[in-house]
Order: structure tokens, then sequence, then C-alpha cells
């Protein structure tokens, strides 16, 4: 059973952020600088928490994982916006 989560991140130092970002690319969808919505098995949040431990320094960077619930059933994914409206990502983003 899968597991939607929201994952944000503040990582202090550029290339751990990149590693970061790559990491959390094959995981979920990115939608909005550090932050993205990955549905996860049991397994899959095991490993990615395992990967993301080899790269950042743990008394610099910071990772939360918000449990969304369920992934089944959730039906089609609502997210409203402050400011500028929110717009999903289509095109694959460059950090450099």
């Amino acid at each position: 059973m899968r597991t939607s989560y929201l994952v944000c991140y503040d990582i202090c130092e550029d290339k751990r952020l990149r590693r970061v970002f790559k990491i959390m690319r094959g995981y979920g969808d990115h939608l909005q600088y550090s932050v993205f919505e990955c549905q996860l098995t049991q397994t899959d949040l095991i490993r990615l928490r395992a990967e993301l431990a080899r790269v950042i320094h743990h008394d610099e960077d910071q990772v939360l994982f918000v449990n969304l619930g369920p992934a089944e059933g959730r039906g089609d994914r609502v997210i409203t916006a402050l400011g500028k409206p929110y717009t999903a990502i289509d095109a694959p983003c460059i950090v450099v």
C-alpha cells in the first residue's frame, strides 16, 4: 500500500542541495523549489530516508516528511495557493 508524503528540505550547501534534488526526482513529483509530493511504499520510504541520510549533514540540513495518508482513494491532487497561482511543472528542472 502506498502512502502520500509531502517532502520538504532545507539544505545549507549547494553541492548537497543538487544531490538531494536528484535523489528526490527519483521518488516523487517536484511541486516547488524544495518541495516534492511522493507516493511511497514502506520500503520506498526506508530506501529514500537512507539515501538522503548518506548525503545530508545532520547538524546543518533538514528534511521533513509530512504523511498525507493513503495514496489510494485520494482522487485528484488538490493544491491551492495564496499569491502566485500554483502551476504544474511539465518541463525538467535544471539545478546549476
